[in-house]
């Protein structure tokens, strides 16, 4: 039988590849088979991560980049592309959570929002997209948020400019499906719920008060376990979603249709 999730012979990169989210796909990737390219500013902390793929038997290369700097995110691509000779997959994954109303943000914090959640995927798959184009082939995936449909009505949550970023986020994803279809290329999102990684563990995961009422709305009634979203990630970057695109998986334990 047909192994739809074998990604063996194929590279990814994984943009924010130096902890949480990031990293625990890039670790499933190399499970599936994949060789995978690691791309975030921690580089130290990237090497440390391309040390323990390759003890799974595939290649994996580590490249510092700001995803928010044109010229840091074609270096990187020139040097993944030089090393492994194509991409076959991009998880665009790097992001951050910049707190604050549209009354109380400023200027920078609203750029520096939207450059690294918006404009990095931007940035990479401009340089990345050729590439496929040229090979007819490409598995592109995205990182939303429940954010992008739920707002927080705590002061203490409020996060504007990520939600307007994660919504960003998915009608990017939407535009680039219906451009590069043609190309043999899909697109598509995950929009993950509440996950503890380094953004959220000192924030969320610190307030019982938030975790309780969130558990008591959520149908799974709990927050995600670690690794939770590799699944979707592999199925969108796999054969198994061949004729899926311009689509946004919620993985929220059933937050969103609440």
């Amino acid at each position: 039988m047909k192994n739809y999730f074998d990604l063996k012979g194929k590279v990814a990169v994984v943009t924010g590849a130096s902890g949480g989210l990031g990293a625990d796909a890039a670790r499933a990737y190399a499970q599936e088979g994949a060789d995978v390219a690691l791309l975030a500013r921690r580089k130290e902390r990237l090497e440390s991560l391309a040390e323990e793929i390759e003890s799974a038997g595939v290649k994996a290369l580590a490249v510092q980049c700001d995803v928010a700097d044109e010229e840091s995110v074609k270096n990187a691509i020139d040097e993944v592309i030089k090393y492994f000779g194509k991409i076959d997959i991009l998880l665009n994954n790097a992001g951050i959570a910049v707190r604050g109303g549209v009354h109380s943000l400023s200027v920078e914090d609203w750029d520096k929002g939207m450059d690294v959640n918006v404009k990095g995927i931007f940035l990479v798959s401009k340089y990345v997209l050729p590439h496929m184009m040229e090979n007819k082939y490409g598995k592109i995936v995205n990182t939303s948020s429940i954010n992008s449909i739920a707002g927080d009505k705590s002061e203490m949550f409020i996060r504007h400019v990520y939600n307007a970023s994660k919504a960003a986020v998915r009608g990017l994803t939407m535009g680039m499906a219906c451009s590069y279809g043609k190309y043999g290329i899909t697109v598509n999102a995950v929009a993950p719920a509440l996950f503890e990684s380094e953004m959220t563990s000192n924030t969320l995961f610190k307030s019982e008060e938030f975790l309780e009422r969130y558990s008591n709305v959520v149908p799974l009634n709990r927050p995600a376990k670690k690794g939770e979203l590799n699944g979707p990630i592999i199925f969108l970057s796999s054969e198994a979603s061949s004729y899926i695109t311009g689509q946004t998986i919620f993985v929220d334990g059933g937050f969103s249709v609440v």
